[in-house]
């Protein structure tokens, strides 16, 4: 499960929503974002003056508001399991009691700087009013509570290593753009699902299936003491597939495959969603058949979706900016900057502001960050250095501001987080030489065959003192290659494990294509949307483990054929 020291990467999944930003132009309706951002400003600089009386006084206070409609639309089989379609808006008020060197967020009192609630749909400014001072003083009487305690704490115990302020100094931010985006129709939706969802009838194999689709359109607004003031719209639309099958050991096999468009209009074919399908059924099926790897370390080839993964997992957290202060962190990269830690062919960035790669939408892409401070492309690592960490606006040691890089899910406190992470390499050969590498390599350390990683589910990795500096990757779709020449053979069951230090330093060379995740990472400041792109990469070394399962075994009744109950169903 996700902590406040371990992260967890996933592949879209039903019960998962990423939101991707895309610019779209459009008229704001009438008497919309005006009236609730006006609201807010008025209650904001009411409440800072009421406030001001009191002892101690709150040095900063921001309304963060999220108004979404959403309509999520679930079918399998041909039929609708879920359709909704629902609007709200959720207030966040965040408050500081102290200074920016010490204040009521500091160390494990971090959550005490916001509270969240819901505000009124309709754009009444008193409704709107009462609902925020009732937030904002719940929000005082918290951090007031809470600096207390970090005073006492702070008296008591010995000093840390990094002795950072809680807060960076930031120039605010005035931006406002159009409010009003396209949504699809339900029914059309609806329509669309039944029939995505019934092409899975043909395929005996697949235990279950369903077919999500999602849209959703945010309107955020932040409005701070400090003078920050944001209006941004943002619009995301999607459709997954996903289906599960059994191997007869009792092992639950799952395959997903997702579509992000940013306009309705870009939605894909139906011929493109039918391949999709069929891939998926194929591959399920090799899948249930496939044989158990075992563990196994040596020459590995990750494709460019598994090798975006492996670089969110293993560099990605580690290089977040408040994972380099406090007790409780490892602090794997915090006493490198400018040390070498992975192979001079090699650069990383992290940049939010790419609305897309190579052709693909990028879920990680906004314009500001969950602080109100302006996106930015961060270089993290320049030719195998290390550079720069994810910085949102929670300072360490010779890190003294943000880098736009603040992000949370509503109700969290923002931290660094990553965006689009983007591995790029001055060492590529073409992917078909890449494998003759491999295979070269297989045969120099005398293995009889590598590991070639085709595609990934997620992944997960741990970041806290207290536990092994580890991830683990989730592939599904494994093959063994072998020196001698015979075909690649589907494995299943393995997950790819190690420590970062270590494998990073193996890696080899790279293709010269680049692919892009797009997934959701939870951690300490709840769910947000990311992407990773990386070129497929060799591996002199890699590990694995076998992944543990369940032992039910596959059903015993086949399932009904296709039309089997139609006649009864016509005769009623």
């Amino acid at each position: 499960m996700k902590s406040a020291r371990n992260s967890t990467l996933l592949v879209l999944l039903v019960t998962f929503a990423v939101s991707v930003q895309q610019p779209v132009c459009a008229q704001p309706p009438a008497g919309g974002s005006d009236v609730l951002l006006t609201a807010m400003e008025k209650e904001l600089h009411r409440g800072q003056s009421e406030l001001a009386k009191q002892d101690p006084a709150p040095y900063f206070t921001s309304y963060n508001v999220t108004d979404s409609e959403s309509m999520v639309v679930v079918s399998a089989q041909g039929g609708i399991l879920n359709s909704s379609r629902a609007r709200r808006r959720i207030a966040d008020v965040s408050m500081r009691i102290g200074t920016p060197a010490l204040d009521n967020t500091h160390d494990e009192e971090r959550r005490s700087g916001i509270s969240s609630g819901q505000l009124p749909l309709r754009d009444d400014p008193d409704a709107i009013a009462r609902v925020l001072w009732k937030l904002t003083y719940e929000q005082y009487r918290k951090a007031q509570q809470a600096y207390t305690n970090v005073k006492t704490k702070t008296a008591v115990r010995a000093k840390d290593e990094d002795d950072s302020p809680d807060f960076s100094q930031e120039q605010p931010s005035t931006y406002e753009e159009a409010h009003s985006l396209p949504f699809p129709e339900q029914r059309v939706w609806e329509d669309l699902a039944r029939r995505y969802s019934a092409s899975f009838r043909q395929y005996p194999q697949i235990e279950q299936s369903v077919a999500l689709l999602l849209a959703d359109r945010t309107n955020s607004y932040l409005v701070s003491t400090e003078g920050t003031k944001i209006a941004t719209a943002d619009a995301i639309f999607r459709i997954m597939i996903e289906a599960e099958t059994r191997a007869d050991d009792g092992m639950q096999l799952m395959r997903v495959e997702t579509f992000q468009f940013s306009d309705p209009a870009k939605i894909p074919s139906e011929a493109q969603i039918a391949a999709r399908v069929r891939k998926i059924a194929d591959d399920l099926d090799t899948l249930r058949k496939a044989p158990l790897a075992e563990p196994y370390s040596g020459p590995a080839l990750l494709s460019g979706r598994a090798a975006a993964v492996f670089f969110h997992e293993v560099l990605g957290h580690r290089v977040e900016g408040q994972r380099q202060r406090g007790r409780e962190e490892g602090q794997t990269f915090t006493k490198k900057i400018n040390e070498k830690i992975m192979p001079e062919f090699l650069s990383v960035t992290d940049d939010p502001t790419l609305h897309t790669l190579a052709g693909v939408e990028l879920s990680g892409w906004y314009r500001y960050d969950d602080e109100g401070m302006p996106a930015s492309r961060v270089e993290i690592v320049k030719d195998g250095v290390l550079k720069n960490f994810l910085m949102g606006r929670l300072p360490v040691k010779n890190f003294s501001n943000s880098n736009g890089h603040g992000r949370a899910q509503a109700g969290q406190m923002p931290v660094g987080r990553q965006g689009n992470l983007i591995v790029t390499s001055s060492k590529t050969v073409p992917d078909a030489q890449l494998r003759e590498r491999f295979i070269e390599e297989i045969k120099k350390q005398d293995k009889p065959y590598g590991l070639y990683f085709e595609d990934i589910q997620g992944g997960f990795t741990l970041t806290a003192r207290a536990l092994p500096q580890a991830f683990q990757v989730l592939p599904v779709m494994v093959w063994r290659v072998y020196a001698d020449g015979r075909p690649d053979e589907l494995v299943r069951g393995v997950d790819i494990v190690g420590t970062p230090l270590t494998v990073l330093a193996q890696i080899a060379a790279t293709g010269d294509t680049t692919s892009v995740f797009n997934g959701i990472c939870g951690a300490e400041s709840g769910s947000v949307p990311v992407a990773a792109a990386a070129p497929a990469m060799l591996f002199s070394e890699m590990e694995v483990q076998k992944r543990k399962y369940g032992d039910t075994r596959p059903p015993i009744l086949p399932p009904p054929p296709p039309g089997a109950t139609a006649g009864k169903e016509g005769a009623r």
